[in-house]
């Protein structure tokens, strides 16, 4: 079986020149960045929306993996097979993960994004863009410090830290300016990777050029003894950074292997961030074309949440349709097989044990108002009985299921999933609702969020954590949005518990504000916002062979 770096390199790719004029981008619109990917001036372009918007999600992930891009990516070619015109919508990935264990993020087998291996790796540069402008401000503010601290500074209250793309534990926590008087002043700091900072996360939410330099400027980097916060804007910082991220703004183009038009743009993760596609490349894509394909990170009790309470809700967007992807072998893992023996033949009863976790997914996004459609990622050894086993699940929770083969076959199969999307897009969503009221307090919208998605029994937020919300409520942050950080394994903070667990306990650890993004940052558990490697990283087995052609990225 070849490759998903196998097949890329088989791919007849046409110049994106030519995939920019079948979609409808003028011109004068296109900024090309070499031959096979662009930027998109979106002022441009048409100012009316009307495209439908379909939002693909998933279940839980596991090390058997699910293919929420693979899908996005196959639905978005099938529905231009059956004569939708269709514009995706996808994040950038990071190269923490690539080098790391999770791998790319440009799709798998016949339903991928090109350039793959560009596009895995340094793309059009905008994480190196948005990681300039974080440490720059960084650096501005350390510089402020360091020459008679004007804004009055308190050292142990400086909430910015710095970030950098890639997987690296031992920069959590440090100690720095070292050296002497020269350096500046010592203090406790430490690095984030680039997808958790708040300027992606403000890339993503913002509407243009002004709105973004306004965002910037309400970064909260630091508080005075006298707790009064201080701003980017007080360090003079944000005109710099939006002149760092001017060409970042803008959506990158690229296609598919069926040489379909591809919006990829930002990529918060969806575990430590918001987890959500820009909004500007999303907007853009509505007006576009009659269908917009978008996907959400990891599953939808973080991504898809994310999604419908933090991105529609800033955005003024909500979901025509939803797709929830599961696969056997993932809802076999649920059901307690483990990863190495998925290969040994059929097992009914683990993924009708696992299907628990298809199902809390299901009663989770109704209550949104939206009744997902589920689609099972076909994988060669699945059996008709285990597929009768879901689809047969599914319907009992009031949901379609349909067979999807396009990871072997492309868009011809995911045909079936189009013709039924498409149709519950036309129809809408007309009972679409958020999770919680904007006016609710931010402690009770974490416990809405931790009770009614998470299904935990209790939540524990220190009188510290409850004090601190308060206090931001009163500066007028009351009305913030929460983005919980939370291991994407588990509906629980406990990767190991699989399923539907019951009965835990959800411990808010922090809580970090996000001014300019617009929301409130709630760390639950033992999640980190710097991850690190795993034992054997996936960056052991990258390399160029012979030929100089990339091996081992996938």
């Amino acid at each position: 079986m070849p490759t998903d770096i196998e097949i890329a390199r088989q791919a007849t790719l046409i110049p994106i020149t030519e995939v920019a004029a079948n979609a409808g981008v003028p011109e004068e619109a296109l900024i090309p960045y070499g031959k096979y990917k662009a930027k998109v001036d979106t002022n441009a372009l048409p100012k009316d929306s009307n495209g439908k918007l379909i939002l693909v999600t998933a279940i839980n992930p596991t090390p058997a993996g699910e293919g929420k891009t693979t899908t996005s990516v196959g639905l978005s070619d099938a529905l231009h097979r059956i004569g939708k015109k269709t514009m995706l919508c996808l994040r950038e990935p990071s190269l923490g993960p690539c080098f790391g264990v999770k791998g790319g993020g440009a799709g798998g087998g016949k339903s991928q994004v090109m350039p793959m291996d560009e596009i895995n790796l340094h793309f059009t540069g905008d994480f190196h863009a948005i990681t300039s402008a974080h440490n720059l401000l960084s650096a501005m503010i350390d510089n402020s410090i360091y020459w008679g601290n004007p804004n009055d500074i308190d050292l142990r209250r400086v909430t910015w830290r710095r970030v950098l793309d890639m997987n690296d534990r031992a920069l959590r926590q440090i100690v720095g300016p070292l050296g002497g008087v020269s350096n500046g002043f010592p203090r406790e700091t430490g690095f984030d990777i680039t997808v958790a900072s708040e300027i992606m996360a403000i890339l993503c939410l913002a509407t243009d050029l002004d709105d973004l330099q306004k965002r910037l400027g309400d970064i909260i980097i630091g508080y005075r003894r006298d707790r009064t916060p201080v701003f980017c804007r007080d360090i003079k910082a944000d005109p710099a950074m939006t002149v760092l991220l001017k060409d970042a703004i803008l959506p990158n183009l690229v296609q598919t292997l069926e040489n379909r038009p591809a919006f990829l743009h930002g990529g918060p993760f969806a575990n430590i961030a918001h987890g959500c596609n820009s909004v500007i490349a999303t907007k853009t894509a509505l007006k576009m074309a009659d269908y917009v394909v978008t996907e959400a990170g990891f599953g939808a009790d973080l991504g898809a949440e994310k999604f419908l309470d933090i991105k529609c809700r800033m955005a003024g967007l909500k979901p025509d349709a939803i797709v929830l992807v599961a696969t056997v072998r993932s809802l076999k893992m649920n059901g307690g097989v483990p990863k190495a023996q998925l290969t040994e033949g059929e097992n009914v009863d683990a993924v009708r044990k696992g299907a628990v976790n298809l199902k809390r997914h299901i009663e989770n996004l109704k209550k949104f108002g939206v009744t997902p459609t589920i689609a099972i990622n076909h994988f060669y050894l699945d059996t008709d009985a285990e597929i009768a086993v879901i689809k047969e699940m599914a319907e009992s929770y009031g949901a379609d299921a349909v067979i999807c083969k396009h990871w072997a076959e492309g868009g011809a199969g995911a045909e079936e999933l189009a013709q039924i999307v498409s149709a519950k897009a036309d129809a809408g969503a007309p009972d679409f609702n958020q999770l919680y009221p904007a006016d609710m307090p931010l402690a009770d919208k974490i416990e809405t969020i931790a009770t009614e998605i998470y299904r935990a029994e209790s939540v524990a937020i220190p009188a510290a954590i409850r004090k601190q919300l308060k206090q931001w409520e009163e500066m007028g942050y009351g009305s913030f949005p929460i983005c919980v950080a939370k291991t994407q394994y588990s509906f629980s903070t406990d990767p190991t518990q699989l399923g539907a667990p019951e009965g835990h306990e959800i411990a808010i650890r922090e809580v970090r504000l996000s001014a300019g993004a617009g929301f409130v940052v709630a760390i639950a558990g033992d999640i980190m916002t710097m991850p690190g490697l795993p034992k054997v990283p996936s960056a052991e087995a990258i390399h160029l062979d012979e030929n100089g052609q990339i091996e081992g990225l996938f």
